[in-house]
Parts: C-alpha cells; sequence; structure tokens
C-alpha cells in the first residue's frame, strides 16, 4: 500500500498539557469532546466499545503514556481499522493538541475535508472544556 494523503488537525489550548492530556486520554471523558463518541464508550477488556453512525465499533488506545501520545485503533463493523494518531504536546505555558487524520482508501475529496472539519469542531469543544 502507498502512503495516504495526511491532513493534521491542530488546536492551542491554554492548559497546562499534563492536565490536557489527563482528560483527553481518559475513554469516559471522550463523549463530552469527541462527537463521534458521543453515545460514550464502555469497556471491553483491553478495549472499549462504542455505537454509533458506523455501527459498533472497538477503539484499543495505547496504554498511557509520559509523552502525551493517545493514538487508538477504531475497528468498524466491517473489520476495517483506522488507525488515529492524536498527540497532546507542550507549548510554553499551554499546550498543542494534533489529530493526524489519514485519507483511507475510497474516501472522495468531499468526505476527507468533512472529517478534517469534524475534526476540528471536536478540538474546539476541548479546548473550550480545558480553558473554562
Amino acid at each position: 500500500m502507498s502512503t495516504m494523503l495526511a491532513k493534521i488537525v491542530h488546536r492551542s489550548i491554554d492548559r497546562n498539557w499534563r492536565d490536557v492530556y489527563a482528560f483527553a486520554a481518559a475513554p469516559e471523558n471522550m463523549p463530552l469532546w469527541a462527537s463521534g463518541l458521543a453515545s460514550g464508550l464502555e469497556r471491553s477488556g483491553d478495549d472499549w466499545i462504542a455505537t454509533g453512525a458506523l455501527g459498533t465499533v472497538r477503539v484499543s488506545f495505547v496504554p498511557h503514556n509520559e509523552f502525551g501520545v493517545i493514538d487508538h485503533t477504531v475497528t468498524i463493523e466491517s473489520g476495517l481499522r483506522v488507525y488515529n494518531a492524536l498527540r497532546i504536546v507542550p507549548n510554553g505555558d499551554g499546550c498543542e493538541v494534533m489529530f493526524t487524520l489519514l485519507r483511507i482508501p475510497g474516501m472522495t475529496d468531499e468526505q476527507f475535508e468533512a472529517d478534517a472539519a469534524h475534526i476540528a469542531k471536536d478540538l474546539a469543544a476541548l479546548k473550550a472544556l480545558m480553558e473554562a
């Protein structure tokens, strides 16, 4: 497979990166800011299960770490696995939240841009929660 088109969607947040990481990395908090998981996540062994527009999905997160990495893989009912790179990076007294969106095969330009806009909206929601 050749490389996929990628777009980094980011948002600056005026709060210590460790606070943002602690909140954003907790799967039980994701429905508060990640609208694709608005139905909530339920633990299933080492993974988490969510039900939404794509049906039932399984979400596998990397272990908590000291690097601000919240990478996760979403497996949809068809078996398609989508890797999501999500990072919290220190920036002065605040941080940058960066999501690397990969354009999966078969995705149209419009779908890719809609996904990027959706992620930008979610990161804005995270910013609002963290700066409140």
